[in-house]
């Protein structure tokens, strides 16, 4: 695996389809939207779009509910658009991940239609997990596992001669089936819709619940609550198997046999793995599975020093010691959005909100906004790959106060009205700010109503003007490629206090860069000598004070 393969330390830009851009005017986006737009990633400096899930789909968990894993939604267009939409990304340089979701499948998929109608004990319900219930009827779930979005991880089904019949699990919503990954026709299945996709030109994949596919032996009862994703993995029988690993070295066989040697052309394979601890997550990265795991445990870290200087080390070690790259990512279309996330007080073991509703304490919109500012400066420095997620160039905060009736997450209705759920994280993107839609599409029309907010955030409203959160970002990818710290390695830098984060990372050119983040109470001081770079905040120059919540990279002659 040469050092320099392209996705070791690549910047990937997430797209969500529906909210990205629209083509046609039915407020939901499209396929044609994203290509329209793909001059803006260009123009940004990233290396790779990643396209969550635009499969045909019923919608009920925004397209991770796959009733054809070989076709487009309608909703989203066809399969000569997202040929298009991959000529294009390729002609200006942009590699495409696409999701792939091989936990489960729609309640709608011809599999489970087929389960649906077969009896007990056939080849169509072998391909999920269906059980008999406890009880001297069957009429309790066969074990005490829970959905992760609330309620009940099984569901009862009616026999097609009108009794009550077996139950099948569901680790999501009921209409999200999980497969059964002990069975080999299941493993069949998905090798072939790899293959579909490689064969069209993809240039890799984000695995959704990439710990969740194999269960432990007999579906034993859960000994903890486990709704939530972050939990140790010996206490889940749910999540991270020893088995799981069986499945990607052959699905990395499968994407090595793409690769083309000699033109940095790996096809790469992503885990989305909420898995603790980090050697246990390391292991979805050696160098025979996949080659890149998000690093939730830094997502999740809260803004302070000690906090991150002990996750970023763990952390790295974890993955140096399997010789990976680490994976950083601070927002996606789960998690509410750092500019709002760092909003509230921050504090050890904080565990940050899985939505945000209108009558829920509300972030600081300010100081959310500058610490996200110092935390993608911090990120965009250290070794390894990262992830951004639309719209966090902008600054985007959190839409924290849809109103209820809107709502369209799974999650809202199955944690009955208590969890707001991730809408928020996931409307539309503002382009224009004095157009309806804010320029999402030709109208007015949008899925999710966009916040009075993204006016002022919009990409016209950022673009060329000096400060904005649009002009951070395009100067940090192009210094990022100019000094390729994503393939340095870290030293930690004694800043003189606990309160503030420094490292250093030798640059592609030899040169030493100093990065910087003051999370303390007090101005903190670059050492003598050192020349600014690049500062998450506007009111740096190159004086030698860091303000408050504020991160930079600065040139240094030697390590200190």
């Amino acid at each position: 695996m040469a050092e320099s393969s392209w996705w070791r330390d690549a910047v990937i830009y997430q797209v969500y389809p529906r909210s990205w851009a629209d083509s046609d005017g039915d407020g939901i986006g499209d396929l044609p939207g994203v290509t329209a737009r793909l001059g803006h990633l260009t123009w940004l400096g990233v290396d790779a779009l990643w396209l969550s899930p635009f499969y045909t789909s019923p919608q009920h968990d925004a397209g991770y509910d796959v009733s054809d894993y070989r076709d487009v939604d309608p909703r989203f267009g066809t399969l000569a658009d997202f040929d298009a939409l991959l000529s294009r990304a390729h002609e200006l340089g942009l590699r495409v991940i696409v999701d792939l979701v091989p936990n489960h499948t729609s309640s709608e998929h011809p599999w489970f239609q087929e389960a649906l109608r077969a009896a007990p004990g056939g080849p169509e319900r072998a391909r999920y997990l269906f059980r008999d219930g406890r009880g001297e009827n069957g009429d309790e779930p066969p074990n005490n596992w829970s959905s992760t979005f609330g309620g009940p991880g099984w569901t009862r089904i009616v026999e097609p001669d009108g009794s009550p019949g077996q139950w099948y699990l569901h680790l999501f919503d009921t209409t999200q089936p999980d497969l059964d990954w002990s069975n080999p026709e299941v493993r069949d299945e998905l090798e072939s819709v790899l293959r579909f996709w490689l064969d069209r030109g993809v240039d890799g994949f984000r695995v959704d619940v990439a710990h969740g596919l194999v269960k432990a032996d007999g579906l034993p009862d859960a000994d903890m609550p486990h709704g939530y994703l972050t939990v140790p993995t010996s206490l889940a029988p749910m999540w991270d198997q020893p088995g799981i690993h069986d499945v990607y070295r052959r699905w990395r066989q499968i994407t090595d046999e793409y690769a083309r040697p000699g033109e940095d052309a790996d096809r790469i394979l992503c885990a989305e793995a909420w898995v603790k601890p980090a050697d246990a997550l390391a292991r979805y990265v050696r160098d025979d599975e996949l080659h890149q795991s998000f690093n939730f445990e830094f997502l999740m870290t809260p803004w302070l020093a000690e906090d991150l200087r002990h996750t970023i080390t763990e952390t790295l070690s974890a993955a140096e010691a399997v010789g990976a790259p680490q994976t950083w990512v601070l927002s996606n279309h789960d998690v509410v959005r750092h500019a709002s996330r760092l909003g509230f007080e921050q504090s050890h073991g904080l565990t940050p909100p899985r939505g945000i509703g209108p009558d829920d304490p509300q972030p600081d919109a300010a100081l959310g906004l500058r610490r996200a500012r110092a935390a993608t400066t911090v990120m965009l420095a250290l070794p390894g790959s990262a992830y951004l997620y639309q719209g966090e160039e902008l600054g985007l905060p959190e839409a924290s106060r849809l109103p209820d009736d809107v709502r369209q997450d799974p999650t809202w209705e199955r944690s009955s009205h208590s969890q707001p759920g991730r809408d928020g994280c996931r409307v539309p993107m503002p382009w224009e700010g004095s157009t309806p839609s804010l320029g999402f599409g030709p109208g007015a029309e949008s899925w999710l109503p966009q916040p009075p907010e993204y006016g002022a955030l919009a990409v016209d409203r950022q673009r060329s003007v000096e400060g904005s959160t649009l002009e951070l970002y395009r100067k940090l990818l192009s210094l990022r490629r100019e000094l390729r710290p994503g393939l340095g390695t870290l030293t930690w830098y004694d800043a003189g206090s606990d309160d503030v984060l420094a490292f250093t990372i030798s640059a592609a050119d030899g040169r030493v860069v100093l990065v910087l983040a003051n999370l303390g109470a007090s101005p903190a001081r670059l050492p003598d000598g050192a020349r600014l770079l690049v500062s998450s905040s506007p009111d740096v120059s190159n004086g030698i004070d860091v303000p408050i919540d504020t991160a930079v990279w600065a040139e240094i002659d030697h390590p200190g």
